[in-house]
């Protein structure tokens, strides 16, 4: 479930295309890129489907996104629990990122200047220098950061 999850943001390696509107991720950098290059794309973002003819014109931009975040990396946790907002993957969830967060207060780490979240329409996105909208104006639980390691050395017990 995790690798068909992240394969529908990053796209599809055989042709380097994708799905933006299969992943609100891709939809956001595309934007982004757009916003960037200063490239108008009527039909980016535009319904839930698009007959062939506009699939194969937004190709090249599909490309640059699966360029983009395929060059992203990321982590993996192991937490051995259903989804949902009382779980220990979605507190880690929601910590994390208002640990990380900018939104609203002096940046600790900001985004790179050639950060493309800079580009990005969403306000949220770009004041919090995450490519993310939920949980960014929040703050962290104070133990966050020792729930997070118990996880990550349950993690390595496993192993």
């Amino acid at each position: 479930m995790l690798w068909t999850r992240l394969s529908q943001h990053k796209g599809r390696v055989s042709s380097g295309g994708g799905n933006h509107r299969g992943s609100i991720f891709r939809l956001i950098v595309g934007t982004a890129i757009l916003n960037r290059d200063n490239i108008d794309h009527p039909t980016w973002g535009q319904g839930n489907n698009a007959p062939k003819t506009i699939r194969a014109e937004e190709i090249p931009l599909e490309r640059q996104v699966s360029n983009v975040l395929g060059a992203m990396q990321f982590l993996c946790l192991s937490v051995p629990d259903a989804p949902g907002p009382n779980s220990l993957r979605g507190h880690i969830e929601r910590n994390a990122i208002a640990l990380l967060s900018n939104f609203g207060r002096e940046p600790l780490d900001p985004p790179s200047t050639g950060w493309l979240g800079r580009h990005c329409d969403r306000e949220r996105i770009c004041r919090s220098g995450l490519w993310n909208s939920n949980h960014v104006d929040e703050s962290h639980d104070q133990l966050f950061l020792r729930t997070l390691e118990q996880t990550i050395l349950a993690m390595e017990r496993e192993q």
